[in-house]
């Protein structure tokens, strides 16, 4: 039995709730990995280092749940290997993300109603064959 998830399946995961520390448990939950895979991700990702209080405990912060996150979408969603997963996270190897490739839209200038219908009826009349000067 295979308890990693199909590639072509997104799950949803649900909403971090606002706390400052969570349990390996609940971020089990959390992000839809066992704990053992938590356990062997922080062998593996410098990165991923929870806190860890009396007992050997640990107490993972929200910008190490979101971590784990982009980790598990990395490997299971997105086909990486550890190695790779890895790279992609220290920068190295690899385009960067998609969402980072995508330069960032000018500032949209902000019309007065007046402006706005303007532009509309401008846009309307060369739509329709005619021409106005704006």
């Amino acid at each position: 039995m295979n308890d990693r998830p199909n590639k072509n399946e997104l799950t949803v995961l649900p909403p971090i709730p606002a706390k400052r520390y969570f349990t390996i448990g609940e971020v089990s939950e959390l992000c839809g990995v066992k704990p053992h895979v938590l356990r062997y991700w922080e062998q593996e990702f410098t990165q991923l280092k929870p806190v860890k209080r009396r007992g050997n405990r640990r107490y993972y912060q929200h910008h190490e749940v979101l971590l784990i996150r982009r980790i598990r979408e990395l490997l299971y969603e997105q086909g990486f290997t550890i190695s790779g997963a890895r790279n992609r996270l220290d920068g190295r190897n690899g385009p960067p993300d998609e969402v980072e490739a995508i330069p960032e839209a000018p500032p949209v200038p902000t019309l007065s109603p007046d402006q706005l219908r303007m532009e509309l009826q401008a846009i309307l009349a060369v739509l329709r064959g005619g021409s106005q000067a704006v």
